[in-house]
């Protein structure tokens, strides 16, 4: 009770803060941070390594189940105190373990962005090379990493995705992150299902379809549900600190629960969107072999660009291929700097354009060492891995996962189930509250520390995932 006093306390004088229209522009927002990198080339690539549609019916289970008690979570908690995740923890208590629960989440996309913004140089590359027909050169083996070992080049994409986001974070929340997003989604929806559609009448793409579609329970396995676990919780952007953040950004009358369905909704329809793109034209072009489907990088810029240069139609199917992942790339990044940015309004009491500002620095530093970590940093390999991908692996697979076992404690042990029920049944029926309990209580702690040990596991050798 003494928990749930304070954070109420800690909205006075916050009247002012940034807020979303409407609920279709949380949705959108919400949905346009979810829907990146990781559904596009991670999701096809884990469903046929593991199993496919049995892959993905175990995806659709936990992400209803696990996937919604933290989506929920950290939503209410952001809407019930009105702060992005420092100030959310704060908000119970000021010892150091509430500083640091916050900390990690507000750090996690501080740390993700600028090598995201790497990435979404790299596809602005390809967007700008397939607008000038370069469909061959772009499917030669050696053309990728050629590019980014090219120090110059690297660098140049990654600036100029970068000042996009910067510009879209300095119009705002209303007229920057929801207007974009509110254009960017639908369209994406749209150039979805014009690729899918057009790779899933490739000759020999029929059986990719059902390879992904239709559950074979004798391709299950345990790694079948890790993989699926991790898949599912990087998706979603749990545990980075923008659904505090954005969830701080709510209007006390949007429905919270009919919000997160919409999103996992929005999330998994593109995410199966994205299987029936590349699964099945990786199929027609391999001959039916799931090993095609190589992971991260290798399938987004050597394969698929050999897939469209052997189509009739590959420059035009190209061109809208990473035109959509474009779109998606911008709207995440742009998501997880808006994550930054209010945290450091929040802790600095800056202005918005001094925070944004400080955010773009942070990119510009830590994303330039990963741009230039293929070419004249190369040298530089933590733990053997090169910059980007060290960063990659400490966010997703240690800070990550601590993230979210320190929200399922804050939410059962500090705030409490009554006080999360009353924030959500202010403008929700709360229908699936028995589950949710279930759920951040039990399973969610469960399965974040199952995630947290096979990723690590993973890296040192001791599993193969």
């Amino acid at each position: 009770m003494k928990a749930g006093g304070q954070a109420r306390n800690s909205t006075a004088g916050n009247e002012t803060r940034s807020s979303f229209s409407s609920r279709l522009g949380y949705v959108l927002a919400v949905a346009g941070s979810a829907v990146g990198l990781g559904n596009i080339w991670r999701f096809p690539y884990l469903a046929a390594k593991y199993g496919g549609g049995i892959f993905l019916l175990v995806y659709l289970i936990l992400m209803l189940t696990f996937g919604y008690a933290l989506i929920m979570s950290e939503t209410a908690l952001g809407r019930m105190t009105r702060r992005s995740p420092v100030g959310a923890f704060q908000a119970f208590g000021k010892s150091w373990h509430f500083r640091l629960g916050g900390w990690v989440n507000a750090i996690i996309p501080m740390l993700i962005v600028p090598y995201y913004c790497v990435i979404g140089g790299w596809v602005t590359k390809y967007l700008f090379e397939y607008l000038r027909g370069s469909t061959i050169m772009l499917a030669d083996d050696n053309y990728f990493h050629g590019f980014i070992a090219e120090s110059f080049g690297a660098e140049f994409w990654f600036l100029l995705f970068s000042v996009a986001v910067v510009l879209v974070l300095l119009a705002g929340v209303k007229h920057g992150v929801e207007r974009v997003s509110k254009v960017m989604m639908p369209l994406l929806v749209i150039l979805a299902i014009f690729v899918a559609g057009y790779a899933m009448t490739r000759p020999g793409a029929l059986e990719g379809v059902k390879y992904f579609l239709i559950p074979n329970f004798a391709n299950f396995s345990w790694m079948t549900v890790v993989a699926a676990m991790g898949q599912m919780f990087f998706s979603l952007s749990i545990a980075m600190g923008i659904l505090y953040t954005y969830g701080s950004y709510m209007k006390k009358d949007v429905d919270i629960e009919k919000s997160t369905f919409q999103v996992e909704a929005f999330d998994t329809g593109i995410a199966m969107l994205a299987g029936l793109m590349v699964i099945p034209a990786v199929f027609a072009f391999s001959g039916g072999d799931p090993d095609a489907l190589k992971a991260g990088p290798s399938l987004m810029f050597i394969t698929i660009p050999k897939v469209f240069a052997s189509m009739g139609f590959g420059t035009g199917a190209g061109l809208m291929f990473f035109l959509l992942v474009f779109m998606a790339a911008l709207t995440s990044a742009i998501s997880l700097a808006e994550s930054g940015v209010s945290t450091f309004e929040d802790q600095l009491g800056w202005s918005r354009k001094a925070c944004t500002l400080l955010m773009g620095a942070i990119i510009i530093i830590l994303g330039s060492a990963s741009a230039l970590g293929f070419g004249v940093l190369d040298f530089v390999a933590p733990l053997g891995m090169s910059l980007l991908d060290f960063f990659d692996f400490l966010t997703n697979s240690l800070m990550m996962p601590v993230a979210a076992l320190s929200t399922c404690l804050l939410v059962t042990r500090v705030v409490g189930l009554k006080k999360i029920t009353e924030e959500v049944e202010l403008s929700s029926r709360f229908k699936q509250k028995q589950i949710y309990a279930f759920m951040i209580k039990y399973l969610a702690p469960i399965f974040i520390i199952i995630i947290l040990l096979s990723s690590m596991a993973s890296v040192l050798g001791w599993i193969s995932m």
